[in-house]
């Protein structure tokens, strides 16, 4: 399962990170306001943690917006303030959970998995597109009943797209999906990952799901 990480502290995020990784998960950093909601709103994620206190603006700021915008990912705020009045804004704006600094990392790791498992609940099982089928939550692929398989990056690439149906994505932000925020989008990397993909879901199928718009990026769907 993704898990977003929007702290400005990167000394906490890496410790967050790492935390999470070691239990499993796979995380996804950004260290502003802009760059969180950038990511956030791309969605995949099964939890986001936002910290209150970001450069550029507030994590309740943040989860209100997400909210408005019919993002329903569980959301932990972290803050360094706990006050009554604090908690209840964020639960306000659309929080699930608060969790006050310093904390342990036990207690963190406890309730991201507590809100992973109604993410679990509010997530579809199956994408499907054409007569493609992605499990979100298997990772199982299979196009026109044959079982498909990908690596992690072509899976996450795929995921990128089947929640982005119809939508031009461009270079960066399926970069930001895929990759972590210190990988160049410039690259030729990603083109590279969508030959693989193509390879393995569209050329021995019709209709033909991922389509190269010039100039701008990549388009799913038929």
């Amino acid at each position: 399962m993704r898990v977003l990480i929007v702290e400005d502290d990167p000394q906490l995020r890496d410790i967050v990170a790492t935390a999470l990784q070691e239990h499993g998960y796979e995380t996804v950093p950004a260290a502003t306001f802009s760059d969180g909601r950038e990511r956030a709103t791309f969605g995949g994620y099964g939890v986001m943690i936002l910290d209150i206190m970001l450069p550029g603006g507030s994590g309740i700021q943040l989860c209100e917006e997400l909210r408005d915008a019919g993002v329903a990912t569980p959301i932990l705020l972290l803050t360094a303030r706990d006050t009554v009045d604090d908690k209840v804004a964020g639960f306000d704006a659309g929080a699930d959970d608060y969790l006050s600094k310093p904390f342990a990392v036990r207690e963190l790791l406890a309730r991201v998995r507590a809100l992973s498992r109604r993410s679990s609940s509010l997530a579809p099982a199956v994408a499907r597109v054409a007569d493609l089928e992605v499990d979100l939550r298997t990772r199982r692929v299979s196009r026109a009943g044959r079982s498909l398989t990908l690596t992690s990056k072509e899976f996450a690439l795929l995921e990128c797209f089947v929640l982005n149906q119809d939508v031009v994505l461009d270079r960066a932000t399926i970069t930001a999906h895929v990759w972590d925020e210190n990988h160049d989008p410039f690259t030729n990397t990603l083109e590279v990952l969508v030959r693989r993909l193509r390879q393995k879901i569209d050329e021995p199928f019709t209709p033909k799901l991922i389509q190269t718009v010039r100039g701008a990026g990549y388009r799913f769907g038929t």
